[in-house]
Order: C-alpha cells, then sequence, then structure tokens
C-alpha cells in the first residue's frame, strides 16, 4: 500500500474514515489478491484504529449543557459516556 503508518497517523478523522470505507470496499469486492487482502486489512485496522482514537479523544471535550430549576443553562460538565 502507498501510505506508511506515520501518513495514517497524519490523517483528518475525515481522510481516514473515507480510506477505512474504500479498503473495505476493495476486500468485500473479492477481486484482491490474497497477499493485498492480507495488506488491505492490516491497514484497515490501523486505519480503525485512528477513527476510534480520534473519536475518543472527542468524546472526552464534549461538554452537556446543565440545566437549571428554571430550564436555562447553567454551566456545562464534562460528558458522561454511560
Amino acid at each position: 500500500m502507498g501510505d506508511t503508518s506515520s501518513d495514517i497517523a497524519e490523517m483528518s478523522f475525515e481522510d481516514a474514515l473515507r480510506a477505512l470505507e474504500d479498503v473495505v470496499r476493495k476486500l468485500e469486492s473479492g477481486e484482491a489478491k490474497l497477499d493485498e487482502s492480507i495488506d488491505l486489512y492490516e491497514r484497515g485496522e490501523k486505519l480503525r484504529q485512528l477513527c476510534q482514537a480520534r473519536l475518543d479523544a472527542a468524546q472526552e471535550r464534549i461538554e452537556k449543557i446543565v440545566a437549571g430549576p428554571d430550564g436555562k443553562p447553567q454551566g456545562t460538565q464534562p460528558f458522561d459516556a454511560d
């Protein structure tokens, strides 16, 4: 594949997601030879890990608005994933 791990690490979330979708399309087509399929799978896993890490980082930054008794925003608190 043309991209190395360092190239993947520098991708934006959107670019990595598009590249991952492209990998999935190629694998699902069944047209890739075995060695190419293995390389595609490895690249796809690296892209998936990057996307997941970016999503996790974004989730940590999300804040939810806390409404007071009058329904107006009182402040913020960290996002609770539970």
